[in-house]
């Protein structure tokens, strides 16, 4: 590969997103032929790239991997019992306005009326999925909370603004430890998990990627928030706060954080890939919207420098993010650290994508 300093973010974007064009197309992206988030979050990233450099291969190549799924009518197979089957649902916004057909928003319909049919907690908080009953999880927030807001932008459904916002705060009364400012991966209203802590409901660790996800989610809420907009100000101040929370966390040797955020000095614990790639979009999304200091940032270029360190080739030259957590349900301390890894896996590459994006501006490359 190319110098591995030398390189400008937006090159590695790029450097990731042919690697997987290359090796998947659109059809075969896994799990293959199913409207899923890893899909999503993959394409999500690559929609970034394409709007900072309009390579119209990878408008495309989104295109093609929405139009094998969804029908001329807006018919297509999606999970209607979880939030993840949302997330791809984000695609669809710019294809509609772009497109003179009906198909995408017919299809963002469908997925937007999930939100009227999901189970919720006595609150209104919405279970991940139905298997698991009265649990809000982390992860949901990016899954449909984005989703609802960037409805509401496109189609005037005013009432999506409120019911997102609240998801954000039950999550937080619920899933926040006020002593590190970090949030639990899990909460069981019904305290029936397993893992559930019998007064709190909570799971016992703080899981990078959900943590990660949650990230994600508050920055792009103020990406569809305006200035002054109701929530707009409590989402501000509780994604600086985030921010801070994070940096105390980080490698100091590798940049990187780990797979158990607050447990570093645990032997068995490891140093993660996909998070460390959210945790730097969310840093660097929280210093260009002026709500963190040189010190966020000068830790979203130490992870940034950290996964472009651990960066391989293959035998081709080619781009591969390694260490990348296999997806995962809450659960103990064990049942994280003991997780396979993989490498490629699109949780890692999509958001890999979007911090280079938002870092093309911060890193300062050597002379």
């Amino acid at each position: 590969m190319p110098n591995h300093e030398a390189r400008t973010p937006i090159l590695w974007a790029r450097a990731a997103c042919d690697q997987l064009m290359s090796s998947y197309s659109p059809e075969e992206l896994p799990p293959a032929g199913r409207w899923h988030y890893h899909q999503g979050v993959f394409l999500c990233g690559m929609e970034l790239l394409w709007q900072e450099e309009r390579d119209d291969r990878y408008d495309a190549y989104i295109k093609r991997y929405v139009d094998q799924l969804v029908d001329d009518c807006g018919n297509f197979e999606f999970a209607r019992d979880e939030l993840d089957a949302i997330q791809a649902g984000l695609l669809l916004f710019r294809l509609d306005e772009r497109s003179e057909v009906r198909k995408y928003r017919i299809a963002a319909d469908k997925l937007r009326s999930l939100f009227g049919t999901l189970h919720r907690t006595s609150e209104g908080g919405f279970w991940h999925k139905d298997k698991y009953a009265y649990n809000m999880w982390l992860d949901g927030l990016y899954m449909g909370g984005v989703f609802a807001l960037k409805y509401a932008n496109a189609y005037g459904d005013e009432s999506l603004r409120a019911l997102a916002l609240q998801q954000e705060r039950l999550m937080r009364l619920h899933m926040r430890d006020e002593k590190t400012g970090l949030l639990y991966h899990a909460w069981d209203e019904s305290r029936q998990m397993p893992w559930a802590d019998p007064e709190t409901g909570c799971s016992p660790e703080f899981w990078g990627r959900s943590l990660g996800w949650y990230g994600l989610a508050l920055a792009q809420f103020l990406d569809e928030l305006q200035e002054g907009e109701a929530g707009r100000a409590e989402l501000e101040t509780e994604l600086s706060k985030f921010a801070a929370a994070l940096v105390r966390y980080q490698d100091t040797e590798s940049g990187l954080w780990h797979q158990i955020v607050d447990k570093g000095h645990m032997p068995d614990n490891w140093l993660e890939t996909s998070c460390t790639c959210l945790f730097v979009y969310t840093l660097a999304k929280a210093y260009k919207l002026g709500l963190a200091d040189d010190t966020v940032l000068a830790a979203a270029r130490r992870g940034y420098e950290g996964l472009v360190r651990v960066v391989q080739s293959d035998n081709q030259e080619g781009f591969v993010l390694p260490d990348i957590c296999i997806g995962t349900s809450a659960g103990d301390y064990e049942s994280y650290v003991t997780r396979p890894t993989c490498e490629n896996d699109l949780h890692g590459v999509g958001a890999f994508v979007m911090a280079c994006v938002e870092m093309e501006t911060l890193v300062e490359l050597p002379e």
